[in-house]
């Protein structure tokens, strides 16, 4: 991957998936950031959410791209390469020239020019991390930051089972580098008023269903309008969700009338996983989502039946 990426002279596009979270945003900055250092001509074409913002620098990060520069090579990060309704920044499916691809989703088909997919780190910053060790740039804070944010995002601030010793090891690799953490911790805890006038709207939605196991929660365009609020401020309920006591799985839908989008976070045995592929979707093993082209009453008998399959699948494994 690295001498992919030292060896190539022309342009690297970097892109990551859409409604990037902080490991996607993360592991493009500290990628590109990390190129740049070492002279590559670098283009990172995302829509950064708002929450996200305060750790770009001024441009850095440039509106999607119409068309691709001459002797571009792409480099895909936390998303598979082969999924090109997911990746975002630039239309894939228009491209022919080389691809490189980080990713840490066991659902990766694993068909790039280049790439590391290791499904068992709990984020794609780890593995972008080892690439920028690799290609051997002098390391600084500016690097480090961005890894540290995805670090900290895809473990849930450490805490999410997926967390290994040597997760806890590359977060004392980035702060011997200078990773603002604290920083990082700060803002991202900042939440805009909109934020919580939504969430009261959510609350309102709220279903315990399974006996508990399951915690549903739906939002759509009018309570958006309602709270003044925009689909960002919906990323993190989901993980809101899945602290109720009991719960063994999460479920926030966005209806956006003519399609709905689903994020699935899971515990105690149960595969959110399974039940996005079963949708369509993909991601890990606690956390998955799914886009469904159809309106919310078709969409939601679909994820009523593989939560439930999911659900058995689990009980049945478990042992009595």
């Amino acid at each position: 991957m690295a001498a992919c990426l030292q060896n190539h002279q022309g342009p690297i596009v970097v892109l990551a998936h859409e409604n990037p979270d902080g490991d996607a945003l993360g592991s493009v900055l500290g990628l590109s950031r990390a190129l740049r250092a070492i002279g590559k001509s670098v283009i990172a074409p995302m829509e950064v959410p708002h929450y996200l913002r305060f750790v770009v620098e001024p441009g850095e990060i440039v509106a999607p791209l119409s068309e691709w520069p001459a002797d571009t090579l792409v480099a895909v990060l936390d998303v598979d390469n082969n999924d090109p309704v997911r990746v975002a920044g630039a239309d894939l499916t228009t491209f022919s020239g080389p691809v490189a691809n980080v990713d840490h989703h066991g659902t990766n088909l694993r068909r790039a020019d280049a790439g590391v997919v290791d499904p068992s780190r709990p984020a794609a910053t780890m593995i972008v991390a080892d690439v920028i060790d690799a290609l051997g740039v002098p390391w600084t804070e500016a690097i480090a930051t961005p890894l540290m944010l995805g670090l900290n995002t895809d473990t849930g601030n450490f805490a999410f089972e997926s967390v290994t010793p040597e997760t806890f090891e590359c977060a004392a690799r980035l702060r011997a580098h200078g990773a603002r953490i604290g920083w990082l911790t700060e803002q991202l805890r900042q939440k805009p008023r909109s934020y919580f006038l939504l969430l009261q709207e959510v609350l309102g939605t709220l279903e315990f269903l399974w006996d508990g196991q399951v915690v549903l929660a739906r939002v759509d365009d009018v309570m958006l309008a309602r709270a003044g609020a925009s689909w960002e401020d919906v990323e993190s309920y989901v993980g809101l969700l899945r602290n109720a006591e009991g719960s063994r799985l999460a479920v926030m839908i966005k209806d956006f009338g003519d399609r709905v989008k689903v994020s699935l976070r899971s515990s105690g045995g149960v595969s959110a996983q399974n039940i996005a592929v079963a949708l369509g979707g993909g991601g890990h093993v606690p956390a998955a989502g799914a886009t469904l082209s159809e309106s919310y009453s078709e969409a939601r008998r679909k994820i009523d039946q593989a939560v439930a399959a999911e659900l058995s699948r689990a009980s049945a494994s478990t042992p009595a």
